[in-house]
Order: structure tokens, then C-alpha cells, then sequence
């Protein structure tokens, strides 16, 4: 049986290879070996974005959030699927969260005994 990362290894592929249905089985395999392996969660969100399925890859973004709340990247992500689904303020809601963890962790680099 694949661990959870040789399955999402083998999820990228298929995406990069445009096997976009196959790529979010392969995610969602991941996820049900580890359902808090918010990579998986990133790369299904990805692939539902891509076959341009924005509930989905709203709900995949969401659940990512949730697992790595601090992640400049998934804030970034879940606003961008957000603005593909025409949902402008919940897209700028995201984004200004993107923004506020970038800025934190700038200042928190500048404050780094140097």
C-alpha cells in the first residue's frame, strides 16, 4: 500500500500531467490516509480549481486553512478561489488575512538577533 506522500507525489504528477480527475483521486486517497495532511488539502484544492469546480476547491481550501491557519500560501490560495467563483469580498477577506501573516512574519524576521 502507498504511504500518503508517495500518493501525493504521484497526485502532482498527474496534475502536472493535466490528469486533473485522476490527480484530485490520488489527493483524496492522501486525505483519507491522513486526514490533516494539508498538503494533500492545497494540491485537491488546486485540482478542483483548475477543472474550474469552485465549490469544491472552496470547501478543499477552506479545510486547508483550517489545518494551517498561519499559512501565508493558503490564505493566498482559498482567495483566489474565492475571486474564480465571483465572491469578491470573501476573496479580499482572504487576501487581507494573506497580507497580515506575511507582515507578522516580516516583523518577526526583523526582530531576529542579527
Amino acid at each position: 500500500m502507498a504511504s500518503k506522500e508517495e500518493l501525493y507525489d504521484r497526485a502532482i504528477d498527474l496534475f502536472s500531467e493535466g490528469k486533473l480527475e485522476e490527480a484530485v483521486d490520488t489527493y483524496r486517497a492522501a486525505i483519507a490516509l491522513d486526514p490533516t495532511y494539508s498538503d494533500a488539502w492545497h494540491g485537491l484544492a488546486m485540482a478542483y480549481s483548475e477543472l474550474k469546480q469552485h465549490d469544491q476547491a472552496i470547501e478543499a481550501g477552506k479545510r486547508l486553512v483550517e489545518l494551517v491557519p498561519d499559512d501565508t500560501l493558503a490564505h493566498t490560495s482559498l482567495s483566489r478561489f474565492y475571486q474564480a467563483a465571483g465572491m469578491i469580498a470573501e476573496a479580499e477577506a482572504e487576501s487581507a488575512k494573506a497580507r497580515m501573516l506575511d507582515w507578522k512574519r516580516q516583523l518577526k524576521e526583523q526582530e531576529k538577533p542579527g
